[in-house]
């Protein structure tokens, strides 16, 4: 055993976040999980107390949560914990890194600057715009900025007519304001999630979709399956998980036409889709990961 202080910042009573909570506590006997909801920032100290604990006095943290619900309100959360950051607290992944990821146009900006193969994509405010942007893809999927698992998106087709997609572009701008188009993939009934600890690729697995549903989210009823992944999709995701700095991550790809594209990198990672699709358990790995870090750089 191990004796390091490791706490896990997710959601209390969430199985991916209790898993890595039982692991460490396996490995090293210390066991906390920070529901960012309680913690409370010293601005002139810069000290994180969580109930009694004062989390900069910690080994190091693992991200794995910062809301159930994608917001700029969990950007804040963010930005509290970038103060572990800067005393130096090794923060797995490191809140500077995942914050990039929280708002879905940072994110795909550094993918498109770093030539990675995406969707189209376009923004604005501007419901004319957005119109003719929808006219020109045919068919394309309103994203809110920040969302996960599909959660928010809506599928505008041309072919609906102006004034259908007029309503649902005017009712999206009310809620989220900005936005952000992308052309639409068809999937194939299919996409993939490809994993990679520490930067280094872990598996990759399958997301299958439901019938009817035209995304493949485990949300809106996929399956996870497991996909031997070639040496160049691989090395697609590995350039495009290079974009950002992060101890685990899952880069969502999809099979076209036209090629692999990639829709996103995840600031967190999928446990579940690595132990259903591929057998792998992510989060023990993960723990592992981080302690063999904290050895190292002792």
């Amino acid at each position: 055993m191990i004796e390091k202080r490791i706490a896990v910042i997710g959601t209390p009573g969430k199985w991916s976040t209790e898993v890595l909570a039982d692991h460490l506590q396996r490995l090293t006997g210390f066991r906390c999980v920070v529901d960012m909801a309680e913690v409370v920032l010293e601005l002139a100290s810069g000290r994180l107390h969580y109930r009694d604990l004062v989390l900069n006095e910690l080994d190091g943290v693992i991200i794995k949560k910062i809301s159930e619900i994608y917001s700029p309100a969990a950007d804040d959360r963010v930005r509290m914990l970038s103060q572990l950051e800067k005393d130096g607290v090794p923060c797995f992944s490191r809140p500077s890194q995942v914050g990039r990821l929280l708002n879905r146009l940072e994110g795909t900006a550094a993918l498109a600057r770093a030539g990675i193969p995406m969707p189209a994509t376009r923004v604005t405010e501007s419901t004319d715009a957005a119109l003719g942007i929808v006219n020109q893809f045919g068919k394309a999927i309103l994203k809110p900025l920040y969302s996960t698992k599909a959660r928010g998106m809506v599928v505008l087709d041309a072919s609906d007519g102006e004034s259908a997609n007029t309503d649902k572009l005017n009712a999206f701008k009310v809620e989220h304001g900005l936005f952000y188009l992308q052309q639409f993939a068809e999937l194939g009934g299919q996409d993939l999630g490809m994993v990679f600890l520490g930067g280094e690729y872990l598996c990759t697995y399958a997301r299958v979709g439901d019938a009817g549903a035209w995304n493949t989210t485990i949300h809106s009823g996929g399956k996870y399956r497991n996909y031997d992944a070639p040496p160049e999709l691989i090395e697609l995701g590995s350039k495009a998980q290079a974009c950002f700095d992060l101890s685990m991550t899952t880069v969502d790809i999809a099979l076209t036409e036209q090629g692999p594209v990639v829709f996103e990198v995840s600031a967190f990672g999928g446990f579940s889709g690595a132990l259903k699709g591929c057998g792998i358990d992510a989060a023990e790995k993960l723990c592992h990961h981080a302690l063999e870090t904290l050895r190292t750089s002792a």
